[in-house]
């Protein structure tokens, strides 16, 4: 796919801005969505292979993989008292994450340029 035909891109960049979205309301759907959206994800990544928004899509594949890490160790030690404090960086993590590359996204750049 031609990285400059922008008319091949808009749709994949809506569907790119649909997990990021997803994302966000795993926030308040108690994370359903999350799964939901990296499903879209696996659903779709032939189509952005070769084109900057692949980036976009390892980004929130990494995301998912995380937080689920995350909240489950958490799960696990809440009873030790330390899950609550892996909840917050999880939580964090999450929210850094969507910000960073839904800014990229806004900005037409793959994750990694955008960072740095």
């Amino acid at each position: 796919m031609s990285e400059t035909n922008s008319t091949e891109i808009e749709p994949l960049k809506k569907i790119t801005a649909t997990v990021y979205m997803c994302q966000v309301l795993s926030f308040a759907l108690a994370g359903a969505p999350l799964l939901v959206g990296v499903a879209i994800n696996f659903w779709k990544r032939k189509e952005v292979e070769g084109t900057w928004l692949e980036s976009h899509f390892n980004w929130q594949i990494q995301t998912v993989w995380m937080a689920l890490a995350g909240f489950a160790l958490s799960g696990l030690l809440f009873d030790f008292g330390i899950g609550m404090y892996l909840i917050v960086p999880t939580v964090l993590l999450l929210i850094y994450r969507i910000v960073i590359g839904w800014t990229a996204l806004n900005l037409d750049k793959p994750v990694r340029e955008h960072l740095g």
